[in-house]
């Protein structure tokens, strides 16, 4: 079985308390000096108000918390206090505030304008559906994730892997507080954060089935062996599926369908987005009780699959298999052009009679395969195994 390079039974990553995250920071500030609003989205404890703060100095009070009573107060009468403002004003938690709306696309149109709003709130579609009904052209929306291997150097990728990219959880200072951190996150999402967001199905009805779905964590989704175990009809699982993709909490990667004379999948594929989060659901305890585990592999593929499309970041991205066999993890159209990326957790990846097929039958410009090795090699002329690190980091 592959290895991953230097994993161990405790990882003790050598990184300073905080990361600079100089990517993402360039590009709010490049859309602030662009738009008259930049939406800041994505999960709680992900780094979105820290990222926001330094753009402000401490204690500025054009920074309004929603969570906080007193600037939830102030923002009862948002034109009375919103107007006079001028340069950068921070409103976190927007969510808590749907009818603000409004006032900020009055408030974006006036000339100049005066003032530049960064938004902040972490539940994507409800807030995307907010601004696009009422910021249409004046708002830019930017997603917010966890650390990623460009930010904490590719040296450090196994305990990115193993505990995940959420700042509290990777920066711990040991494994085991790590864990811990991560077991509580997941019992207030499901006790504080959910209910918050207006999602009202009890906590533990929730945890089993997310629990539930780290065995589909890499696979095709099928509602109906998930509603039998929950005693549920497959809307309303489908539906606690919905809400946690729209919480970033699980990927839902579509499936490519093309006019190919062959049986194709149609379902999505299902992934938890956060490995760290991942191991936690499956109680994995550490390093070397991951590299025993059966769903290696799966973790591995579901790691290395947001590293590839955080950092290509491709205008459209799905999987494609059919019904006889033949199928390929990612398919991402970017530029007009169709690149393909198979993930295999192994020593020496080989081409295979599945990537021929993908090949051929996409019409792919390139096919990678990315493994948790160090050495990059070609397979074909347009088929090259690439280490993660390198692919993430170009």
């Amino acid at each position: 079985m592959a290895r991953w390079p230097t994993v161990t039974p405790a990882v003790t990553p050598t990184v300073m308390p905080t990361l600079e995250r100089a990517r993402l920071r360039n590009e709010v500030a490049r859309l602030l000096a662009q738009f008259r609003g930049v939406l800041l989205v994505g999960p709680r404890q992900v780094g979105k108000t820290t990222l926001a703060r330094t753009f402000l100095p401490p204690g500025h009070p054009q920074y309004f918390d929603l969570e906080n009573p007193v600037a939830a107060a102030q923002l009862r009468s948002p034109l009375v206090v919103l107007e006079p403002l001028r340069g950068l004003v921070i409103i976190d938690e927007v969510q808590h505030a749907p009818d603000l709306f409004p006032v900020l696309r009055v408030l974006m149109d006036r000339e100049g304008p005066p003032a530049r709003f960064l938004l902040l709130g972490s539940a994507a579609m409800a807030l995307l559906r907010q601004g696009g009904e009422s910021l249409a052209g004046r708002l830019a929306v930017v997603e917010v994730e966890g650390f990623n291997l460009e930010e904490t150097g590719v040296s450090h990728a196994t305990a990115l892997w193993q505990r995940g990219g959420y700042p509290l959880s990777y920066l711990a200072a040991d494994d085991a507080q790590s864990a811990e951190w991560r077991q509580r996150f997941v019992d207030l999402f499901l006790q504080r954060d959910l209910p918050q967001l207006g999602i009202n199905v009890p906590a533990p009805a929730m945890r089993r089935f997310w629990m539930m779905l780290t065995h589909y964590h890499g696979q095709t989704w099928n509602a109906a062996d998930p509603a039998r175990s929950l005693g549920v009809n497959e809307s309303t699982v489908r539906r606690y599926l919905d809400w946690l993709t729209q919480t970033y909490m699980v990927r839902q990667l579509p499936a490519w369908y093309a006019n190919l004379g062959k049986r194709q999948v149609k379902a999505p594929k299902i992934y938890i987005r956060d490995s760290g989060l991942l191991h936690t659901l499956l109680g994995v305890a550490g390093g070397a009780e991951l590299l025993r585990h059966p769903r290696l592999g799966a973790s591995w593929e579901g790691f290395a699959l947001e590293q590839v499309l955080r950092l290509a970041r491709p205008d459209e991205a799905y999987f494609w298999a059919t019904h006889n066999g033949a199928g390929l993890d990612l398919l991402m159209l970017k530029h007009g052009k169709r690149v393909g990326v198979e993930f295999k957790h192994a020593d020496a990846p080989v081409l295979t009679a599945s990537m021929r097929i993908a090949l051929a039958d996409l019409g792919l410009d390139a096919l990678y395969v990315v493994y948790p090795g160090s050495r990059r090699y070609a397979l074909a002329g347009n088929v090259e195994v690439v280490p993660v690190g390198q692919f993430a980091t170009g």
